[in-house]
């Protein structure tokens, strides 16, 4: 392989053969874009000669299309600003676009480490979060809230502290997921006007040192006009550079919709399991065999990925936690940190809820037989008896069906109650509607 990198990059190579993991490929395009449209905005600004500006940008421009991604050998885990990274873009790019056109002097023009490499850290996020997580978690939502509407007549029994409670139906408990995808859907859309702030401009502290007053403005407008992610200069400079409180917003977003996932594919696993020996209330689509050893055995395997990629993600956060702790004085020193987790936590989340609703909610089936018998023989449903009776008769009714194990409409008749009024308050479509009694 020939090496368009040079000794800045050589240097961070033998530094820091940490992990083997290299900086996400998303970063490093969003820095060739960058630089790219920080060639254009100096020569326009009368910063940089207008050739060398066409060369730098032309070879950021490959950077920026993917091209060239085994020039970028540095280990993720390396000094805390990416200043290692910025070098070796800036020497590829230098290379790449010919004689006389050096890595810091033109290349890095009106740039620090500093506060163009959180940048492209921001844009990737946006990127992700606006083309694949929001498109993704919308998809699941979609899903869910088709089978609140395919489900809505089919009562069940609910259920609280994992026992028996009154009825409810199938759609309301799939809308209620759905729900809870919508609002990790606003919770995403909410933050990322704060991601969009970036602290490009800034240079080496906040303060814009060595850098055209115009210079950020004019980058973030070509920016958006040739990539469609909205990016705006920040209200504070100071605070954008000092700080990566945006993205840790963000990633405290991703472990909300974490939390979300991990009970709604806990409770999915659980409605489907048996399916004799367990609730049996749905059954998922059986995508491969379930046991090497036991036949015909169904696994909720796609609710288990979910469960595990939320578990991911939940630990990402802490670490990008501790990583926004470090914002000493004037810089935040662990981005890269913040950009692995981060930007991996957004992929595996795209990536699961998107099988997940696709490949499982989609295919998810009612056994009515089974919710119908649950729903009409759950003991709670005495709650409707309460208004009537009082709340310790009801109990008796109740005691009296569970030491019996007769049905809760057999020990209301035993109790005296009349055929009429037990089969309207005992109907469980009626209890499950929610209709107030009388």
């Amino acid at each position: 392989m020939v090496e368009y990198w040079g000794s800045e990059t050589q240097k961070a190579v033998e530094n820091f053969p940490v992990s083997g993991e290299r900086v996400p490929a998303s970063v490093i395009r969003w820095l060739g874009r960058i630089k790219s449209a920080a060639a254009t905005a100096n020569a326009e600004l009368g910063m940089l000669d207008g050739e060398i500006a066409r060369r730098v940008a032309a070879a950021a421009d490959e950077i920026g299309a993917g091209q060239h991604g085994d020039q970028f050998p540095v280990d993720i885990f390396q000094t805390g600003s990416g200043t290692s990274t910025n070098m070796n873009v800036n020497e590829v790019i230098a290379h790449l676009a010919g004689n006389g056109v050096h890595a810091n002097d033109h290349v890095n023009l009106g740039q620090s480490s500093n506060d163009v490499f959180p940048t492209a850290v921001h844009l990737a996020a946006l990127e992700m979060a606006t083309t694949s997580l929001i498109p993704s978690l919308r998809s699941l939502h979609e899903s869910l809230a088709a089978k609140s509407i395919e489900f809505a007549d089919l009562a069940k029994a609910g259920r609280t502290h994992l026992m028996d409670a009154v009825p409810i139906t199938l759609g309301q408990e799939f809308g209620a997921f759905a729900q809870q995808m919508q609002l990790g859907i606003e919770r995403v859309e909410g933050s990322i006007a704060r991601v969009s702030a970036v602290p490009l401009g800034g240079t080496a502290v906040g303060s814009g040192l060595n850098t055209h007053p115009d210079f950020a403005r004019r980058v973030l407008e070509l920016l958006v006009r040739r990539t469609g992610i909205e990016a705006v200069e920040p209200v504070d400079r100071f605070e954008a550079q000092a700080s990566r409180d945006a993205l840790v917003e963000l990633s405290g977003v991703l472990k909300v919709i974490a939390v979300s996932l991990t009970k709604i594919a806990n409770d999915i696993a659980l409605l489907a399991s048996g399916p004799r020996a367990g609730l049996g209330e749905i059954t998922l689509p059986e995508l491969q065999k379930g046991s090497s050893i036991m036949p015909g055995k169904v696994n909720p395997v796609l609710a288990e990925v979910v469960l595990q990629v939320a578990a991911q993600v939940i630990g990402n956060d802490t670490a990008i936690t501790i990583g926004g702790m470090q914002g000493n004085f004037q810089l935040n020193v662990r981005v890269p940190l913040i950009a692995r987790n981060l930007l991996g936590s957004m992929q595996i989340l795209a990536t699961a809820t998107s099988l997940f609703s696709e490949r499982c909610v989609a295919g998810i089936g009612a056994n009515t037989a089974r919710l119908a018998w649950l729903a009409d023989n759950t003991l709670a449903s005495a709650t409707v008896l309460n208004p009537i009776v009082g709340y310790d008769a009801a109990t008796e009714i109740v005691r009296r069906a569970q030491d019996d194990q007769i049905s809760l409409v057999d020990a209301a008749r035993e109790f005296g109650l009349d055929d009429a009024l037990i089969e309207d308050r005992l109907n469980s479509r009626r209890i499950a509607r929610g209709n107030q009694v009388d």
